[in-house]
């Protein structure tokens, strides 16, 4: 559902090739896995959280 509401949904994909959808879908995953700020881990990204526990660099 999260997928649909915050990258399908209201916007306009007319005109928007298979390879362009594919790199857009690509890059909202990647930020959704690691770039978002999340209030459960302090309003930081997970990224940072782990890098904040020594876990990545």
């Amino acid at each position: 559902g999260r997928l649909k509401n915050e990258f399908f949904h209201y916007r306009d994909w007319e005109g928007v090739s298979l390879a362009e959808f594919s790199g857009r879908l690509d890059a909202y995953l990647r930020y959704y896995c690691s770039g978002r700020v999340k209030r459960s881990l302090g309003w930081l990204s997970p990224d940072e959280y782990r890098a904040s526990l020594g876990y990545a660099a």
